[in-house]
């Protein structure tokens, strides 16, 4: 008697670090229910789309994806079904189903605790409803003090709190299935968003803010160590918030503490920090917190205070600077990355020039500049006067290339620095990597010459350990150095 092979799945991840930790934890369950994973989609009898719907170039990426992953469907590769999952099935369901038959289902969020069967009965012939879109704020109570005893972790991607026995090969409890060979990892620490950016649909389809309890965090933690991960990057949509909905707003620098403490761990970097939420406690534990590293991803979108108002947010030049200067007389070193937008409906050219006068006293290590679209749903998409779309790209060509020289100065200021250096990858005589004020994949690298010959080359480190080394220059962003001590 012969046994019938397992069904492969390919998870394909578009959009940020939170969509990655969704995409393994649904790998995770599928692992745990039979499923063999596959790196190439055409090599899977079905393909997993994880899709991205924040702005309107990521819907289109995720269309792309899609479509690319239909096409597979010929004949000639293995790949049978073709699924949407993720931000944008979330937020479109049945309008996109209808748009795009190529895919063979669209499913929501409240479909991942039970994909497998989905996935089985696709396979199968049987092609399940596709989702419907809704307001996932009202699913959970206004008060944030009223959600704990409310939420359903397993509807909420990344909070899982059951995991599967030996799900990951390696026995115990797999909260994820772990899709890249790297030394970090991000840990999701909260979903949703209380805010009500005038620019932003997330809540609408991620839902209220709802933090995951702490011992829940630390114990995925320690999973991810025992896993070779070296580095945690904290996700959320509002890091800042965490603990308002478990009765203590101040639990982030409670916490930071014990990730650091995990064994195995070196480094804990925090991102997505709103601005106008930035608590002095917080500044202080991570700038005196062993292991936390010198780095504040800082949401600032804009420096004109009237036109941040009109955004539904708050701030204005005089307070980031002052929260900068707060922050480097803790750390004199550190890396302060953000996003800016230009073209908000009503922006003048003064109100541009402010941010590019911000922009310049900032001193930012890096810089993500997003022309505004309007997005569904959004108190922006009604406001007027729309700016026209031509100026809206040349406003962000002009604010690009302001960035990129302002972050090459800023590199070039580190010229002379003693950095500590996580090695990613080793490329001939030269480790890549990055130093602690670059975050992943987006703040730049850090290439260490390793010494070829002599008794200075010792031993090549390999990937995941940490470097000691002095930057000797600079290309753009990314950073040179060569070993210290």
């Amino acid at each position: 008697m012969t046994s019938t092979p397992p069904r492969t799945v390919a998870v394909v991840t578009l959009g940020c670090a939170r969509n990655e930790v969704d995409s393994e934890e649904l790998a995770g369950r599928l692992r745990a229910d039979g499923w063999e994973l596959v790196a190439d989609p055409a090599d899977a009898d079905v393909a997993l789309v994880n899709t991205c719907g924040f702005v309107e170039q990521a819907k289109k990426d995720s269309i792309d994806a899609l479509l690319e992953a239909a096409d597979l469907k010929d004949g000639s590769h293995r790949t049978q079904a073709v699924v949407a999952v993720g931000c944008l099935a979330e937020r479109y369901g049945t309008e996109l189903a209808e748009q795009l038959p190529e895919a063979d289902a669209v499913l929501g969020f409240d479909s991942y605790a039970v994909m497998s069967d989905h996935l089985r009965g696709i396979l199968a012939g049987n092609r399940p409803a596709s989702h419907t879109p809704s307001d996932r704020r009202r699913l959970l109570p206004l008060t944030p003090l009223d959600r704990a005893a409310t939420v359903d972790v397993d509807a909420i991607p990344g909070h899982s709190t059951h995991g599967a026995e030996g799900a990951d090969g390696a026995g115990g409890t797999a909260y994820r299935s772990l899709l890249q060979e790297r030394p970090w990892a991000p840990l999701k620490i909260a979903s949703g968003c209380d805010r009500r950016c005038a620019f932003c649909a997330i809540p609408s389809f991620r839902g209220s803010f709802v933090s995951r309890r702490p011992t829940d965090i630390l114990a995925e933690a320690r999973w991810l160590a025992e896993r070779g991960v070296r580095e945690l990057l904290l996700v959320s949509e509002n890091s800042t918030s965490y603990g308002k909905d478990l009765g203590d707003l101040a639990l982030l620098e409670k916490l930071l503490p014990e990730l650091a403490a995990v064994d195995g761990i070196e480094w804990v970097r925090v991102s997505y920090l709103q601005p106008a939420e930035i608590r002095p406690g917080l500044l202080e534990a991570m700038a005196t917190t062993p292991g936390v590293v010198p780095y504040y991803d800082i949401s600032f979108q804009h420096a004109s205070g009237p036109l941040l108002r009109r955004m539904r947010r708050f701030g204005n030049t005089e307070g980031f600077l002052d929260l900068l200067a707060r922050i480097r007389s803790a750390t004199p070193h550190a890396g302060v990355r953000s996003n800016v937008i230009v073209g908000f409906p009503g922006e003048t050219q003064a109100e541009l020039g402010e941010l590019e006068l911000f922009l310049a006293m900032a001193r930012l290590d890096a810089v993500g500049v997003f022309g505004y679209s309007d997005e569904d749903g959004t108190e922006g998409a009604s406001l007027e006067p729309k700016i026209d779309p031509d100026e809206i790209t040349d406003r962000v060509r002009r604010v690009t290339d302001l960035v990129e020289e302002l972050t090459a100065q800023r590199a070039e200021e580190r010229v002379g620095e003693q950095v500590t250096v996580l090695v990613e990858a080793v490329e001939g005589h030269d480790l890549v990597g990055r130093c602690a004020q670059q975050g992943p994949e987006v703040d730049g690298s850090t290439t260490i010459v390793w010494p070829r010959e002599g008794r200075d080359r010792g031993a090549v480190p390999v990937v995941g350990d940490f470097v000691d080394a002095v930057v000797m220059a600079s290309d753009g962003i990314d950073l040179v150095a060569r070993p210290h001590g």
